[in-house]
């Protein structure tokens, strides 16, 4: 059994959480998160706290996967009262990004620019044309668009030049020397 999911999930005062089946509505300040789980576990509210159990069903998917629906229940409700963010950085000789209204334009040395739209619930930042800050209330979906814009060009090994979450060490390798 979960010692996770055994614990119940508080709830802030400004948050508010419905559930309807399996599906889980969680809404706050900084937004709305909806996900669906398996029906091998229940969930219910009661006295301010989201509750996760195991349905009768003792199979090994029912254990793991409670624990897991607990996790994903007090990241919601963290998401949606506080936020998550991630930043970017670009580096390299020209390289830029600009917001087009929901739309980001990045300039990665191709030739041409890069149109990314930017989904609904999360909120990109542009600072100095070279620092991006990613925020939004699910987690999932702020980490995304983030792989998504560092995925256009990732850091490379002999220069650095690229597109990296700040905090990401990239190791360097030494260039092709002369004889």
């Amino acid at each position: 059994m979960s010692r996770i999911g055994k614990q119940p999930v508080p709830i802030p005062d400004k948050v508010k959480v419905d559930i309807k089946d399996h599906t889980v509505h969680v809404e706050g300040p900084k937004g709305k998160v909806t996900k669906t789980f398996a029906p091998v576990v229940k969930i219910s509210v009661a006295d301010k706290k989201v509750i996760v159990a195991p349905t009768e069903d003792t199979s090994r998917f029912a254990k793991a996967m409670y624990g897991t629906a607990r996790s994903v229940i007090a990241g919601m409700v963290k998401g949606v009262s506080l936020g998550y963010a991630k930043e970017l950085e670009i580096q390299g000789v020209g390289f830029k990004a600009n917001l087009k209204g929901k739309q980001l334009d990045l300039a990665l040395g191709y030739s041409h620019p890069i149109l990314m739209d930017i989904p609904d619930g999360i909120k990109v930042t542009v600072t100095d044309q070279t620092k991006l800050k990613v925020e939004g209330a699910d987690k999932q979906l702020v980490g995304a668009v983030t792989a998504e814009i560092r995925s256009y060009y990732p850091p490379e090994p002999y220069k650095g030049k690229g597109v990296r979450i700040v905090g990401e060490r990239v190791r360097r390798k030494e260039g092709k020397t002369v004889a």
